[in-house]
């Protein structure tokens, strides 16, 4: 069958991928395809073998020959670029007309391919050629974004970039797009692809003793997955250090499998398989971090517990820790940060990929059919794990708390007992002073008088027996009491000018404290002065508004007086009538 003259072209260069991916987008312009090469590059010495006794792919074909052959299953393990070549039905044929190779397609894509690229364990090279990898990646024209997350395995002493995590997707449906339409090989070119990474934890050994000798370690995976939405071909490469996965998967599409997880008879069913795929990766991811956490809080209980329940009092504590005890909780403590961190990757990957399939199912290019509820419970059951590891993340989050906690509790234990020894150092040194002090006008004098410069006996006189001068022994006490007094005088004096100035210097405020006190005066000021504006102006106010009133009363008063004067004219009162009233004595 021959194939396109783009897909000849891109498998004949097969060498330089991802130079020669067919689909043209922003993403894989040649300038970003370029730069992704480089990388491969740099890296293809730790990531690749270069021994092909060492190589070993895994291939995995349900329904092979997009259903036609007589066989369900198809397993075969690669250790050659022939035998690859020839398992994916590529033969050259030379062309008469332009005198130039060619290539044709013998068989075409099974329903569904499953590719396990591994390694030893995820610190070890991967068991495939750059070649190998180059041919099967431009066979099955995979996005170059998948190179990013296989990166991180390869010959490593630690862990390479093991914190990146992503999700990437590439959808096809316009028919337009014609490159990635390959009759032969049963590819309609409408598709969608997926790329993304879980990690998960493995207990690597258990000690039959001692629970905190175990020993356990945080491994991801990468998977590709792609599914062509006409046809239904679906094609998976998982990417780790290990076989685990692999054995999964053929037990999800193994002879007592459930038959939904490996029918291909339709598009509904290679799209429910397809699933069934991503869940299983999922619930990998999600097995052993439970114990892992467990174990976590056993050892930081086991090494912090004493320091919380047991005495703090100097002699009676239970243990003494050292730096080398806090240096292990730092340890564990990231230990702890890391778990976190691998965990808000997984929930954050799962709800992209939960997100993409909800997307899909309302998209209108793309018609599944019956498919409604199997994307609907496929989303729920993604839901329940990302729940599950948000309480893991909840828990582990507690734990770094807890270990903090008592890392400073332990911290400051070893503070005080260091404070104590330096305060008795103290006290010895301040002993040790105090009696040099003593000595030292005693050692001086008995110095001086020793030397030439003072004599109080003749060489002559001195007797076998020994001397004793009393004239000498007077002059040593007269030089070395005042001397004595003199210098414990001048000890305590300093003593004392040193702390009198200690404290001058606490109780002066600094230049930050006179700062903000002027800018506090400054304030209070202003205040005050616009208060006392204020004040003049209402007086001032007050006064006019005051002045006004009065002169308005005394021009309404003046109006009024010449007619109370007319009225009282007009009167007449009959005075003759009004009894000379008297009040009574009793009154």
């Amino acid at each position: 069958m021959a194939l396109s003259a783009e897909f000849q072209r891109s498998y004949l260069d097969k060498d330089r991928y991802p130079r020669n991916y067919m689909l043209n987008n922003i993403k894989t312009y040649p300038s970003a395809l370029k730069e992704c090469s480089d990388r491969l590059d740099s890296v293809a010495g730790d990531l690749f073998q270069a021994n092909l006794e060492n190589v070993e792919v895994s291939f995995r074909d349900l329904k092979p020959n997009n259903g036609t052959s007589t066989k369900n299953t198809k397993n075969k393990f690669i250790h050659s670029h022939e035998a690859l070549t020839e398992y994916l039905g590529i033969r050259p044929r030379p062309s008469i007309s332009n005198q130039s190779n060619q290539i044709v397609a013998e068989i075409k894509d099974p329903k569904c391919r499953f590719i396990y690229i591994f390694g030893e364990h995820t610190l070890a090279r991967l068991r495939i050629t750059r070649g190998m990898l180059a041919e099967i990646l431009t066979f099955h024209q995979v996005m170059p974004d998948y190179l990013d997350f296989m990166f991180t395995f390869g010959l490593q002493s630690e862990p390479r970039d093991h914190r990146f995590s992503s999700f990437r997707e590439q959808r096809s449906f316009r028919t337009s797009k014609t490159s990635l339409a390959i009759e032969p090989l049963a590819r309609s070119g409408r598709q969608y692809q997926l790329c993304y990474n879980l990690k998960g934890v493995t207990l690597k050994s258990q000690h039959p003793e001692d629970s905190s000798l175990d020993d356990y370690s945080i491994r991801p995976a990468a998977f590709y997955h792609r599914f062509d939405v006409e046809n239904g071909n679906a094609l998976w490469i998982v990417t780790k250090g290990g076989t685990d996965i692999e054995g999964r998967f053929k037990e999800l599409t193994g002879r007592d499998a459930r038959p939904e997880d490996k029918s291909f008879n339709n598009l509904d069913e290679c799209l429910r398989s397809s699933l069934a795929a991503h869940l299983l990766f999922c619930h990998w991811s999600m097995e052993g971090w439970r114990g892992y956490i467990k174990w976590l809080e056993l050892i930081v209980d086991n090494e912090t517990k004493i320091a919380v329940v047991g005495s703090s009092e100097p002699g009676r504590q239970h243990r003494i820790y050292t730096a080398g005890d806090i240096q292990k909780l730092l340890m564990y403590e990231e230990m702890i940060s890391e778990v976190i961190t691998s965990l808000e990757s997984n929930v954050e990957v799962m709800t992209s990929l939960r997100d993409f399939y909800e997307r899909l199912e309302a998209n209108q290019s793309v018609n599944f059919g019956n498919c409604s509820f199997d994307i609907d419970d496929f989303t729920s059951e993604l839901g329940h794990l990302i729940n599950d590891y948000k309480l893991h993340i909840s828990r582990a989050k507690a734990l770094v708390k807890v270990i903090s906690n008592r890392s400073e509790l332990v911290k400051q234990q070893r503070m005080e007992r260091l404070n104590k020894n330096l305060e008795n150092e103290a006290i010895v040194m301040r002993i040790v002073t105090i009696v040099t002090l003593l000595y030292l006008p005693a050692t001086f004098v008995s110095t001086l008088f020793s030397t030439d410069i003072i004599k109080y006996q003749v060489q002559d006189e001195i007797q076998a027996g020994g001397t004793y001068s009393e004239v000498a022994m007077y002059r040593w006490l007269q030089v070395t009491l005042p001397l004595m007094f003199i210098t414990m005088s001048a000890a305590y004096g300093g003593k004392v000018w040193a702390e009198r100035r200690a404290n001058r210097s606490s109780d002066k405020p600094t230049t930050k404290q006179t700062e903000e006190k002027g800018r506090l005066q400054e304030r209070v000021t202003r205040k005050y002065g616009q208060s006392k504006n204020a004040l003049h102006q209402w007086a001032r106010h007050a006064k006019d508004s005051g002045a006004k009133m009065l002169k308005s009363s005394a021009d309404s008063l003046a109006d009024c007086i010449p007619k109370v004067q007319s009225s009282e004219s007009n009167m007449t009162l009959p005075m003759t009538n009004i009894p000379n009233h008297r009040p009574s004595g009793g009154g």
